[in-house]
């Protein structure tokens, strides 16, 4: 009786770690895909903060918040240039 009760039981893990398995594959993707998206919006935040700390003297400063620090962080050095541009377009 305790052989098929131990069966049982291998059977429900072996079943219970294949699920976890399936689990982190589907997640991974866009865990990852949020994460470097994260990263970039970190380094955009730090790039615009630099950016107004130069650009100060001269006049020229883009605000600091998520959509920006989000453009500048996937677009890089044109994202910057893109927000200036809207800025003056804007203005």
């Amino acid at each position: 009786m305790t052989s098929g009760m131990d069966l049982n039981f291998i059977i429900a893990f072996v079943f219970g770690l294949l699920l976890l398995y399936l689990l982190v594959r589907v997640l991974y993707l866009p865990l990852r895909i949020g994460l470097k998206l994260l990263g970039n919006a970190v380094v955009g935040g730090l790039l615009l903060a630099v950016f107004n700390a130069v650009g100060s003297f001269f006049g020229l400063t883009i605000g600091l918040n998520v959509v920006t620090a989000f453009v500048t962080g996937f677009l890089g050095i044109p994202g910057i240039i893109l927000l200036l541009v809207l800025q003056r377009l804007t203005a």
